[in-house]
């Protein structure tokens, strides 16, 4: 049970640290790795290699940017097969929407109850 643990922070810390390098190293912006990420997993999802990936480490893929990637591949894929082109578009948006949803309410109620430093 222990070892699922392990896996989970070895994978999981290997997304922040390549992150981290594209940050320092590379010198990008947040949003720049962040960018780079969300679409790593999404073409690891493509591939089918990300599916995988979360049944070895379980969290420690399923936690990190690279996961929401792989959502947008998996939720358009999925709705694609259904209702053909269209289910592209609206897999990605419903597979997303409960995630980006809580940011937008989660953010509004932090700049409601919370003094922003100016």
């Amino acid at each position: 049970m222990m070892i699922i643990y392990f896996w989970a922070f070895v994978v999981g810390g290997l997304i922040c640290v390549i992150g981290q390098l594209l940050m320092d190293v590379f010198k990008m912006t947040p949003a720049h790795a962040l960018s780079i990420l969300v679409v790593a997993g999404a073409i690891l999802a493509g591939f089918g290699v990300y599916d995988n990936l979360i049944d070895f480490a379980g969290a420690g893929a399923t936690v990190p940017i690279m996961s929401f990637g792989n959502a947008l591949v998996d939720g358009a894929m999925t709705e694609a097969e259904q209702y053909g082109i269209i289910g592209v578009i609206t897999g990605m948006f419903e597979v997303t929407s409960a995630g980006i949803s809580a940011a937008i309410v989660f953010g509004f109620l932090g700049a409601v109850l919370f003094k922003p430093k100016g």
